[in-house]
């Protein structure tokens, strides 16, 4: 049974969400405000929030859960042909924080891969914006020629990161701020990124199902960690991705 929740009353746990034989499978809890307080309790529960116009807020914990290890990610070839240009280009620029409010608004508009519409409605977008300014969202940015091109917002506790959602304004300009988003995990310890959903476009970068319970006590011992200070660019992280991303001279 669906548990209805106000803004006084915990989130169930993850556990607890609807099963694969209903018509909500994952679907934990309904109800309440999208706050920073709110979204810290249900991210370090396993859960998130995610609804359309006209819906209450709805908290998913899916099973089994897509993941990417950092590790594990996939450089293609055509991929790293694009970074090597992107980072010796002075006109091109990785940024972190740069601009999360325009980040977030362009990510609103643009629908999930499989959907159409946005997800990302105004309260949301606002707990999210809040929570930033907290300190524990982030955007990672491609920028070109001082203009906003491509980016993703994520949310950090301690060791864990879970990714939310891409935009670009040109080509591969998301997997550039994707590439860096990981190379910064790496340099931070973070070993898992969320990706909350199955796709082709996820998969094809080295992400995979990992049952919920696994995911659980990944995000139990993760977020107890100690968080990164801050998420400012460092270009020698590239390094981590490959080494070649960056000209000997300049590492």
């Amino acid at each position: 049974m669906l548990s209805w929740i106000d803004d006084t009353s915990p989130l169930p746990p993850a556990s607890l969400a609807l099963g694969a034989d209903t018509d909500a499978p994952g679907l934990v809890a309904a109800g309440g405000r999208v706050t920073p307080a709110r979204l810290a309790e249900a991210y370090r529960k396993g859960i998130f929030p995610w609804y359309g116009p006209g819906q209450p807020p709805l908290w998913w914990s899916p099973d089994p859960r897509m993941v990417l290890p950092v590790a594990q990610f996939k450089l293609s070839r055509s991929l790293k042909k694009t970074l090597r240009r992107f980072i010796a280009s002075p006109h091109c620029e990785l940024r972190f924080d740069s601009d999360f409010p325009a980040v977030i608004q362009a990510c609103a508009s643009t629908p999930r891969e499989g959907q159409d519409g946005t997800w990302i409605v105004p309260e949301l977008m606002q707990g999210y914006i809040d929570w930033h300014r907290m300190g524990q969202v982030h955007s990672a940015e491609t920028w070109v020629d001082g203009q906003l091109v491509g980016g993703l917002y994520f949310v950090n506790i301690g060791r864990m990161c879970f990714g939310e959602s891409m935009f670009a304004h040109r080509t591969d300009a998301s997997k550039i701020a994707l590439a860096g988003f990981v190379a910064a995990c790496l340099a931070r310890g973070v070993a898992l990124v969320d990706c909350q959903q199955n796709t082709q476009h996820l998969a094809s970068l080295g992400a995979h199902e990992m049952p919920r319970c696994q995911f659980l006590d990944h995000v139990a011992s993760s977020s107890g960690a100690v968080a990164p200070t801050d998420w400012t660019y460092d270009e020698t992280a590239w390094r981590l991705l490959s080494p070649d991303l960056i000209p000997p001279a300049a590492a």
